[in-house]
């Protein structure tokens, strides 16, 4: 009797590929390492200040932290002027130039002289209420940037 050829099926042996893993795993890694969000950054806000809000998940940076609501203006945790109707009282402002307010200058000048670092960076926390208007916003901007901190980041709340 004949016997019949039989094919024989090589089986292919498995075998894991270590680097193919690693590399993967090594830009899993970096991008997760890229997008995980972690702030240092502590703000209190003022009593009663309400917020922006907005769907940026940015985090905030770390400089001199300024808040305005429809009732004050403070810079860090000290007072600096009052407001009245949501505006700045015409004893406050320059009567030079509309737009500067030499008390806000001030303090922002003696605290570049005490933290040189502030100065470098020039960065400013900006915490403004929702009802403000614009020309009222400018103002700060406007007398922060002229004392050396152009590098405004307003604080929003994130959601709806």
């Amino acid at each position: 009797m004949r016997k019949r050829f039989k094919h024989k099926i090589a089986t292919p042996q498995m075998t894991l590929n270590i680097t193919s893993m690693t590399d993967m795993f090594t830009i899993l890694l970096v991008f997760l390492l890229q997008n995980y969000t972690a702030s240092q950054v502590e703000i209190d806000p003022i009593e009663g200040l309400r917020l922006p809000s907005s769907v940026s998940e940015k985090n905030p940076v770390d400089g001199v932290k300024i808040g305005v609501s429809t009732t004050e203006l403070r810079v860090d945790k000290d007072k600096l002027l009052d407001l009245q109707s949501s505006a700045f009282k015409p004893t406050d402002i320059d009567s030079h130039d509309t737009n500067f307010l030499p008390g806000l200058f001030n303090h922002l000048q003696e605290l570049n002289k005490k933290n040189p670092k502030l100065a470098e960076t020039g960065k400013v926390l900006l915490q403004a209420d929702k009802e403000l208007s614009y020309n009222t916003l400018r103002k700060v901007m406007y007398t922060a940037s002229m004392a050396g901190f152009p590098n405004i980041k307003m604080v929003v709340q994130v959601g709806k």
